[in-house]
C-alpha cells in the first residue's frame, strides 16, 4: 500500500478554516462575503477530488503535524473511509452554500456573516474528523465540530433555541468528555498508540469484559450517531435554520458521530476481534433498536423538521449495523448508506426549507395540496423519500441491497427483519406526506397563492435529488472505497 507524504490533507482542511476570516471581514459586502463562501467551498471539493485516484488504488496520504505524546501525533490521514466523509462532506458543503444564500437572503435572517463564517470553520472541522489518523487527532476535531455548530444551532437567539444550544453541548461534549476521553485513555494504556490500524489494535491486549467495557463507552460517548437514549440533541437542533439542520445535522455532525464508530469498530477493535470476544451483539442490538424506535417515533411528528430529524437518528443505525455486521459486505453497505442516505436527506431538508420560504408551513398537517402549488419541491421531496426508503433506481436501494445480503450471508435472519420492517416504516412516514402535497384539498384558501421558493433555493435542491438518483447507476465510486475499506 502506498503511503504519500503530503500537505494536501491540511490544506483540505484549512481551505474554510481560513476563509473564515474573510468572510468576517467582507460582512458589509454580502455578495463578496458569499463570493468567498463559494471559492471555499469550490477549492475544498477540488483538494480533496484530487486525492481520490491514489486512494482508489489503495494508497493513503499523511501529514504529521507535532507528536503530543510518545506514540501519539497530531496527524492526518486520507484513507478509504476518510475519503467517503469527506467527498460527500465537501460536495455537499458547496450545494449548501448556495442554498444557504437563497434562503438566508429570502428570509432576511439576521447575523448572516456569523452564519457563513460559523459554517465554513465547522466544515473544517468535519474534514479534520474524515482525516484523522488516530484517535486522539479525531477526539479534538470532533470536539471543535460541537463548539462551532454552537452558534448555528443558537442563530436565531430565541430562548427556545438558546435552550436546545444548552442541551445540543450537554449530550455531545457531555458525552464526549465522560465516556469518549477515559475509553481513550483505557485504550492506550492498553495497547501503548491511538492509530487506526486497519485490523484493528486492541486483539490480545485485554479481556472480553474490558473490551465490551470500551465498546460501550464508545459507542455511546460518540452522542453525535445518534443512538438512544443519547439522540435527544438531534430533535432539539432542528430548531436551527433548516441549511444547518440539513448540512450539520442531516449530514456532517451525525456522519462525523457515525463515522467515530465505525472507526472505533474497525481501525481500533477490528471486526475479527467482535466475533472473538463475542461482543458484535452489543452493536447490532444498539443499533437495531435505535433503528425501530426512531422510526416509530417520526410516525408521530407532525413537524416537518422533526419527522426528518428522527428518520435522521433510524438512519444513522443502518449504519453502525452494517459495521456489527460478519459479513464484509454487510459492512461495505454500512459505509456505502453513508452517501446514500447523505444526498436523500439533505434533499429532504432542502425541501423543507423551501418550503418555509415559499409559505411559512412547517407542520405536515398544513401542507395539503401544496404539492400544485410547489411542484419541483415536492417531487424533489419524493424522490429523496423513495432513497431513503430504499427503492430503485435510487441510491438508497443500493446500500440497503449491500445490507441485506450481508445479513443473509452472515446468517443473521433477525436483522433482516429488522432492516426489513424498518423500511416499511420509512415508507409510512415519508409518502403520506407527499400524498397529502399533492392530492389532499387544502384546507386553507391561502395555499393557492403560494409559489415555488427562489431558484437559489431550487437548484441545490434539484441537483441534489438528480444526484441521488445518479448514483443508482453510478456509485462505483463510494462503492470501491467501502470495500477497500473493510479489506483485511
Amino acid at each position: 500500500m502506498q503511503v504519500l507524504p503530503s500537505i494536501f490533507p491540511l490544506l483540505a482542511v484549512l481551505v474554510s478554516l481560513l476563509a473564515a476570516v474573510p468572510i468576517m471581514l467582507c460582512g458589509r459586502q454580502p455578495n463578496l462575503r458569499e463570493a468567498w463562501t463559494i471559492f471555499a467551498a469550490i477549492c475544498k471539493v477540488l483538494i480533496v477530488v484530487s486525492m481520490l485516484p491514489v486512494v482508489l488504488e489503495g494508497g493513503s496520504y499523511i501529514f504529521t503535524l507535532v507528536e503530543v505524546v510518545p506514540g501519539v501525533p497530531i496527524a492526518l490521514k486520507v484513507d478509504a473511509m476518510g475519503m467517503v466523509f469527506a467527498l460527500i462532506a465537501s460536495v455537499l458543503w458547496l450545494f449548501t452554500s448556495i442554498y444557504s444564500i437563497g434562503y438566508m437572503r429570502a428570509l432576511e435572517e439576521h447575523s448572516q456573516t456569523r452564519y457563513f463564517a460559523s459554517f465554513a470553520v465547522a466544515i473544517a472541522s468535519t474534514i479534520g474528523v474524515a482525516f484523522s489518523a488516530n484517535l486522539l487527532t479525531l477526539y479534538l476535531f470532533y470536539e471543535m465540530l460541537s463548539l462551532s455548530t454552537y452558534p448555528l444551532v443558537t442563530h436565531e437567539q430565541t430562548p427556545e433555541a438558546r435552550a436546545s444550544g444548552r442541551k445540543y453541548l450537554t449530550y455531545i461534549l457531555g458525552t464526549s468528555i465522560a465516556l469518549v476521553l477515559p475509553a481513550m485513555l483505557i485504550t492506550y494504556t492498553l495497547a501503548g498508540t491511538l492509530d487506526f490500524t486497519a485490523g484493528g489494535i486492541l486483539a490480545g491486549k485485554a479481556s472480553g469484559s474490558t473490551l465490551a467495557l470500551l465498546l460501550v463507552l464508545f459507542l455511546f460517548g460518540f452522542a453525535k450517531a445518534g443512538i438512544m437514549p443519547f439522540h435527544g440533541w438531534l430533535p432539539a437542533a432542528m430548531v436551527a435554520p433548516t441549511p444547518v439542520s440539513s448540512f450539520l445535522h442531516g449530514v456532517a455532525v451525525v456522519k462525523a458521530g457515525v463515522f467515530s464508530v465505525l472507526r472505533i469498530i474497525f481501525d481500533i477493535f477490528g471486526s475479527d476481534l467482535l466475533v472473538q470476544a463475542d461482543i458484535g451483539w452489543i452493536v447490532t442490538t444498539v443499533a437495531s433498536v435505535t433503528l425501530l424506535t426512531a422510526s416509530l417515533v417520526a410516525l408521530t411528528q407532525d413537524s416537518l423538521k422533526r419527522r426528518l430529524a428522527y428518520s435522521t437518528i433510524g438512519q444513522l443505525s443502518y449504519m453502525v449495523l452494517g459495521a456489527g455486521m460478519i459479513s464484509a459486505v454487510g459492512m461495505a453497505g454500512g459505509i456505502m448508506h453513508i452517501a446514500m442516505h447523505a444526498f436523500g436527506k439533505i434533499t429532504l431538508f432542502f425541501c423543507a426549507g423551501a418550503i418555509y420560504v415559499a409559505s411559512h408551513k412547517k407542520y405536515i398537517s398544513q401542507m395539503d395540496g401544496l404539492g400544485r402549488q410547489m411542484p419541483i419541491t415536492f417531487f424533489a421531496f419524493l424522490i429523496g423519500s423513495l432513497s431513503i426508503i430504499g427503492l430503485p433506481p435510487l441510491g438508497g436501494f443500493i446500500s440497503k441491497w449491500n445490507l441485506v445480503i450481508g445479513a443473509v450471508e452472515g446468517g443473521q435472519l433477525v436483522l433482516l427483519v429488522v432492516l426489513l420492517v424498518s423500511s416499511l416504516l420509512n415508507a409510512a412516514y415519508f409518502l403520506p406526506i407527499v400524498y397529502r402535497a399533492f392530492f389532499a384539498e387544502p384546507l386553507e384558501p391561502a395555499v393557492q397563492g403560494i409559489k415555488e421558493a427562489p431558484v437559489l433555493c431550487l437548484l441545490p435542491i434539484c441537483a441534489t435529488a438528480l444526484c441521488s438518483f445518479l448514483l443508482f447507476f453510478f456509485h462505483d465510486v463510494f462503492l470501491r472505497l467501502a470495500q477497500l475499506a473493510v479489506a483485511p
